[in-house]
């Protein structure tokens, strides 16, 4: 005989089609969860309850299954974040039969009337959160998760938030699916943490999380805008790689390299969204700022974020270096964010262009450029130092909290002898 494990919802024996439930009537022996079991209470077979998973599957395993017919009953699709790959690590497949039920994400989506073959799945039900995580940093469109009490929807809400991402998700949190009881809301991150300190079991247990990408909002509030350090989210970024922008941590720490001064003239080379050259051009509003970036779509967002941030003293120059560079003033200061495989023609530019006291900012996240950099400016007996930057970020964890490392970043600052 094989282990029928059958999936079943929230609307119990009512949600089984009469095939299965057949199968569940004929049982010698039924198990599961106290609720599972609750929805066939008048069943005659003996029960076991799966208070601790692996002792109910120690159980089942010492069960002589050519005299029982056993049946384990297990919330929606066993084989989606369920019981499934327990089992199949305890039984071979060949004494399994897997009989699932709709599964809760896939009936959230169907609930808020969203196709959801495009979206990434995960669970943080008894799970760590680093997949979500990584969603989250790949800024995808559609999340389903799955969560539990203390990966609530408040604490998935503070994890968002505390990744400074410059996406914006509406939270769709679906409770009690396929029950009397079901109920659907949406918020925003913002609003479930206010809820939640308000009343912190505000939500029911059994709930699935939707995340829906929305468009960022066109208008900041520039009263709540830091003078230097802005927040990451407040900028504009590549859509499928929101986490892809110098972080504001890292931000700070060129411009204090950089030693700026009024009326100077800026060079950003590799300038990506422009976070650096808009957050020098606001600080600096009698310099002018060069952001070159060779990409189209970085330059439309340097662009854009320009706009947002209202700085009119930026120049945007959509080109490579170094043969955009010959065409601009010569800089008081020069920032290299990314070279684009062309380093040393940039540097020997950098190295005629830029005025006798000037001072010249790198950051490189690979050993190799970095190298390549020292001993350029070695070679052409510049004075530099280094710093090497190892920042952690605080991440709430349920309702603890750890640290998350940033990439690693080396900045050099070079000035002439």
């Amino acid at each position: 005989m094989v282990i029928a494990v059958v999936g079943i919802g929230l609307d119990g024996a009512d949600g089984l089609a009469v095939s299965i439930r057949k199968i569940v009537e004929e049982a010698t022996i039924l198990a599961g969860s106290k609720r599972h079991l609750s929805y066939f209470a008048q069943h005659q077979g003996d029960k076991i309850y799966f208070k601790d998973l692996q002792a109910g599957i120690d159980a089942i395993s010492q069960l002589d299954l050519e005299r029982h017919i056993v049946v384990i009953l297990t919330s929606g699709d066993p084989l989606f974040f369920g019981l499934g790959r327990l089992l199949l690590a305890n039984f071979s497949p060949q004494k399994i039969e897997f009989y699932p039920h709709i599964s809760s994400i896939q009936l959230a989506f169907s609930k808020i009337k969203i196709p959801w073959q495009d979206a990434s799945l995960t669970s943080v039900h008894g799970r760590e959160t680093d997949q979500l995580i990584k969603l989250f940093k790949q800024g995808k469109d559609k999340i389903g998760l799955l969560t539990d009490n203390n990966n609530n929807p408040a604490a998935i809400a503070r994890l968002y938030l505390a990744l400074d991402l410059p996406i914006e998700y509406t939270f769709y949190i679906c409770e009690n699916l396929g029950s009397a009881d079901e109920n659907i809301q949406q918020f925003t991150s913002e609003k479930i943490i206010e809820l939640s300190n308000l009343e912190p079991e505000d939500f029911a247990v059994l709930n699935v999380l939707v995340l829906i990408r929305q468009t960022q909002k066109e208008k900041l509030y520039f009263n709540s805008l830091p003078i230097l350090g802005l927040p990451d989210r407040s900028f504009l970024s590549f859509s499928d790689r929101p986490s892809l922008i110098t972080k504001k941590e890292i931000r700070i720490t060129i411009i204090g390299e950089l030693s700026l001064q009024p009326n100077q003239t800026v060079w950003d080379i590799g300038a990506g969204t422009g976070s650096v050259s808009i957050e020098i051009a606001r600080l600096c509003p009698t310099s002018k700022v060069f952001a070159i970036e060779k990409t189209s779509m970085g330059s439309s967002l340097i662009a854009k974020n320009s706009k947002r941030f209202q700085v009119n003293n930026l120049t945007n120059i959509n080109g490579k270096a170094p043969e955009e560079l010959d065409k601009l003033p010569q800089p008081d200061r020069i920032f290299i964010g990314g070279s684009g495989g062309n380093l040393l023609d940039i540097l020997n530019v950098c190295q005629q262009q830029l005025l006798p006291t000037g001072i010249m900012v790198m950051a490189f996240a690979t050993i190799e450029h970095y190298y390549q950099a020292v001993n350029y400016i070695t070679n052409n007996s510049w004075q530099y130092r280094l710093l090497q930057l190892q920042i952690s970020r605080s991440t709430p964890i349920a309702h603890l909290t750890r640290f998350t490392p940033l990439n690693p970043v080396t900045i050099i600052t070079a000035w002439r002898c």
